[in-house]
């Protein structure tokens, strides 16, 4: 772990909890170490997204109507 880490609590249904226990035992690695890299995934997904977002902010719009009809038409569904 880090020396700059951050104290936290975190409250673990029981059954991830120890899926989380056996993991790191199985990995020799630190719950914390899991937990941490669990979560910085799950925030680059987010500013992954994010950046996708910003890129079609230009698009132009359409209803959920038009979006159903353009699968029909393309034969999606």
């Amino acid at each position: 772990m880090a020396t700059l880490s951050k104290r936290s609590t975190i409250y673990l249904e029981p059954a991830l909890h120890q899926a989380l226990r056996l993991k790191a035992l199985e990995t020799s690695r630190s719950m914390s170490e899991i937990i941490n890299e669990a979560v910085r995934e799950t925030l680059a997904e987010d500013a992954e997204d994010l950046a996708a977002f910003e890129e079609r902010a230009d698009e132009p719009l359409i209803s959920y109507e038009q979006m159903v009809k353009r699968l029909k038409k393309d034969g999606r569904i």
